[in-house]
């Protein structure tokens, strides 16, 4: 089986972030994100570049999630995909590209926040009797399950 891989971004939220909604009615989400280059020098210092600007697009569910989320200035990581794009500015046609956000989250690294969880019930001490694959309609191969009828990796190794 294969690791599932996407192009990701990173950068913060240039401008403010504007909810609108395609034809067919479906929530989009866009905003001018920027990232910021750093090029090193010899003696190991880091020197900050030029910021480049781009296009962030996010539909649907995601669109609407990140539009209470996100303000201009936040640092995020998103996943998803760069397709092209055509527009109109100044009577001019401009080519260019836009990345697709399928995922977006605050940078964890550069923002301080505060997740408020609701209260979760306290572990069982049984065997659950669904995994959370199968809860989902998801087929699970027999060698990540606990029904294999082998002992945990840890409880395996014998010194």
């Amino acid at each position: 089986m294969t690791i599932h891989t996407q192009e990701s971004l990173s950068g913060f939220i240039a401008s403010d972030p504007q909810l609108s909604y395609t034809a067919k009615g479906d929530p989009r989400l866009y905003a001018r994100i920027g990232q910021e280059h750093y090029r090193r020098e010899p003696d190991g210092s880091f020197t900050q570049t030029e910021t480049t600007y781009h296009h962030l697009v996010i539909f649907n569910r995601s669109a609407e999630r990140a539009a209470e989320r996100f303000a201009k200035g936040d640092n995020f990581i998103a996943e998803g995909y760069t397709r092209p794009i055509s527009y109109e500015k100044d009577g001019q046609n401009v080519e260019g590209e836009e990345f697709v956000a399928k995922r977006i989250g605050h940078d964890a690294a550069r923002t301080r926040y505060e997740v408020d969880r609701a209260r979760r019930p306290a572990p069982s001490t049984q065997a659950p009797t669904q995994t959370v694959a199968a809860s989902r309609g998801q087929d699970v191969p027999a060698e990540f399950t606990a029904e294999t009828g082998r002992a945990p990796a840890a409880q395996a190794i014998r010194r």
